[in-house]
């Protein structure tokens, strides 16, 4: 793994040239996260062939960095818990989705996004809209504070009964609110960024497209669909695309929200937080995995940067959930030393130099049985191929280009060099994880 000391070098130099070249110290930042949206469900990919219609999201791709080759974890809690610190899931207990069966919430003490922020780029503001889901006791409305984050506005738990009238944490405690999820956050979202009046970093955690399926407001789509719940029992894929085209509507109305100038100075960053879920994923989930599943079909998600400087086109730069911590600090030009499990984005973004990572490295863990298809265990994703461990399964390695379904597994099949590759990549296993 690349020297720490190199890395934090590496990282604040990229940002000072950055800085310079654009003439803007200190840009905005904003963070928008989709819930449940794997690479499948993404318009700006080539595997979402029934893709909901996302014309700002396209738009974006168009003026950005487009990533190919980023895996989280196949849940949103460890997927939040690797943005928000930097670190892998078995660096902060953080293995699965939180919940009184699987209880291991991130402990307060664990240095967030936020504190870095606060401590190495003190002129920023800094907000979380959105949900949270990383403390097992619904209760526990001042965990967001506790890890360092200065405003919270949002759903404490990884799901909501109702888009319509949700419960929210609001300045530390427990409010009941009326209104459409992905509208409400977007309000709250362009009233916090009016309200600043130097540079800010949003993390905006939509819950949408997550269930439950329902149809939005006709305002938000184009879909015409009813909100009969036997229609959405028997095909809920309309449901979950019509949340994303939601999502989209709202995602322009908050960028039409800044100013050309504001605009034109804030780094955008666009993500999914797990795979789709397999009840309206594509029709070969079966085999490459869905939400929950270590394969990639549970951990490809879709990742769009753009703004000042940001190279155009597309990256096959193998990217992990940690690295957004880096990348996030790095734009804002906060000095520090950086976890080794987090490269930073900044030397892709503005010059295709590889970041460092060779593979993007996976864990799912949990006290609670595995549900469904899905699965436990780790995975190493290159841009070529990805080596996956299912627990109590034997290793498995797929050619991603040569076999994008996952049909064939190399060393099952004994195919020449699949253990060479194989053990190249559990190799880099044990040094990402400084063993």
């Amino acid at each position: 793994m690349k020297n720490l000391a190199r890395q934090v070098a590496c990282g604040a130099a990229l940002a000072v040239s950055l800085a310079s070249a654009e003439a803007a110290a200190s840009p905005n930042i904003l963070l928008v996260i989709a819930d449940d949206m794997g690479v499948d469900a993404s318009p700006c990919h080539a595997r979402a062939p029934k893709a909901a219609s996302m014309p700002t999201l396209e738009a974006l791709c168009r003026s950005s960095m487009v990533f190919d080759a980023v895996h989280v974890a196949p849940t949103c809690s460890p997927t939040r818990a690797m943005m928000l610190t930097g670190r892998y899931p078995s660096e902060t207990g953080v293995g699965g989705a939180v919940s009184p069966r699987n209880p291991a919430g991130l402990d307060p003490a664990t240095p967030s996004v936020f504190d870095i922020l606060s401590r190495d780029a003190p002129g920023y503001a800094a907000a979380l809209i959105g949900k949270w889901h990383l403390s097992p006791d619904r209760r526990d409305t001042d965990h967001p504070a506790d890890l360092g984050v200065p405003m919270h506005f949002g759903p404490l738990t990884g799901a909501l009964d109702s888009f319509m009238e949700w419960e929210a944490v609001d300045a530390g405690r427990s409010v009941p609110v009326s209104g459409y999820a992905t509208t409400v956050l977007t309000d709250r979202a362009i009233d916090w960024i009016a309200g600043q009046t130097g540079p800010w970093f949003l993390w905006l955690a939509h819950v949408a497209p997550h269930t439950p399926f329902h149809a939005p407001p006709a305002a938000l789509v184009n879909t015409g669909l009813s909100d009969d719940p036997g229609a959405i029992q028997r095909d809920p894929a309309p449901y979950y695309r019509a949340a994303l085209e939601a999502l989209d509507t709202e995602l322009g109305r908050l960028l039409d929200s800044l100013g050309a100038a504001e605009r034109a100075n804030t780094f955008v960053l666009f993500i999914g937080d797990n795979g789709t879920p397999a009840r309206v994923a594509g029709p070969d989930s079966r085999t490459r995995g869905a939400k929950g599943s270590i394969l990639p079909g549970g951990t490809h998600v879709p990742l769009v940067v753009a703004g000042p400087g940001i190279a155009q086109g597309r990256s096959a730069q193998p990217v992990a959930g940690t690295d957004l911590f880096a990348t996030i600090l790095d734009l804002a030009g906060a000095g520090g030393a950086r976890p080794a499990s987090s490269f930073s984005l900044l030397p892709v973004l503005t010059g295709r130099v590889p970041s460092g990572r060779d593979a993007a490295y996976v864990e799912h863990f949990g006290d609670s049985p595995i549900r469904g298809r899905g699965s436990y265990g780790w995975s190493m994703v290159t841009a070529d191929h990805a080596l996956v461990a299912r627990d109590g399964q034997a290793p498995e390695l797929y050619d991603l280009r040569a076999d994008p379904d996952l049909r064939r597994d190399l060393l099952g099949s004994g195919t020449g060099g699949a253990q060479a590759t194989a053990s190249a990549l559990m190799e880099l296993r044990v040094d990402y994880l400084g063993r």
